[in-house]
């Protein structure tokens, strides 16, 4: 977990949450009242997010005591207690949709991605996220993404070159595109990776008459024309096939022999995870 980026985050949440005051625990809970509350699951599923409620928690007030039952990563069922937390009411209500909101939001993704993840296993196949992201909760998601059993793509525009179509297309090609980044890389003196995608069988040739980049992404290819890539590319290039895979085909789409599969589904259209926050 990176500091910075998470107080940063749950700095800037609170004060969308709070603005001037929570009038209501302000007017109807004396300020000293102390309480305590319960975590509980209301939907099957992989909990994650539990390390993020214990920073949201000691952000708000160091003085909260938070004593953790279940771990990211492990799987819950209806009624499941994750944690609880005691000490000042003002304190738990003010954290309570904040940690319920990232909570939820985390335990849908990492939920889908195990899933996805277990339907892989008799592959080696690897699943991968995409940039398909909320926009300032990438980092979540993506975390969300590695405690369900997926592997992070690129974080961002800034830790790998990735060359799509519109690259392409704009740079004036194939060829032109490549080598650019190849230049570019050796006079900004960057070790970055270079990933590009093709669209087609020809594409691909273009891409291995020329070489020079690390992976290749085979983009809603066929099943057939996908099996033809990853013979031809046979082992020289990293492969990674997206576009067009869902649930009820990714097994088929790794039995073509592909080294990962990308899927923006686990971020972009995810559904969260039921649990809430009780007083008790």
């Amino acid at each position: 977990m990176d500091k910075q980026i998470i107080d940063q985050f749950i700095k800037n949440a609170i004060a969308e949450d709070l603005g001037d005051g929570d009038h209501t625990s302000l007017s109807t809970i004396p300020a000293d009242a102390q309480g305590q509350a319960k975590l509980i699951i209301k939907e099957d599923g992989i909990v994650a997010g539990v390390a993020l409620s214990l920073a949201i928690f000691r952000y708000i007030d160091q003085n909260l005591d938070i004593k953790v039952l279940i771990q990211d990563g492990a799987s819950v069922k209806y009624g499941d207690i994750v944690l609880t937390v005691s000490g000042s009411t003002h304190s738990i209500l003010l954290a309570e949709r904040l940690v319920l909101n990232c909570m939820q939001r985390m335990s849908g993704i990492a939920t889908k991605t195990n899933h996805i993840v277990r339907l892989l296993s008799s592959y080696k196949t690897r699943l991968l996220d995409t940039r398909k992201t909320t926009p300032g909760l990438r980092y979540l998601e993506k975390w969300a993404v590695r405690i369900g059993g997926g592997v992070n793509h690129r974080i961002g525009l800034y830790d790998m070159i990735l060359i799509k179509d519109n690259h392409v297309d704009y740079a004036g090609g194939i060829a032109k595109a490549i080598t650019s980044a190849q230049k570019y890389l050796k006079d900004k003196g960057k070790g970055l990776e270079i990933e590009i995608e093709v669209r087609n069988l020809a594409e691909l040739n273009e891409v291995l008459a020329i070489g020079g980049v690390n992976r290749i992404m085979l983009d809603n290819f066929s099943f057939d024309d996908l099996v033809k890539a990853v013979g031809i590319i046979d082992h020289k290039y990293i492969t990674e096939a997206s576009g067009g895979i869902t649930e009820s085909n990714v097994a088929e789409y790794a039995a073509c022999g592909v080294d990962f599969i990308s899927m923006g589904a686990l971020t972009h259209s995810v559904k969260s995870l039921d649990m809430s926050l009780k007083a008790f």
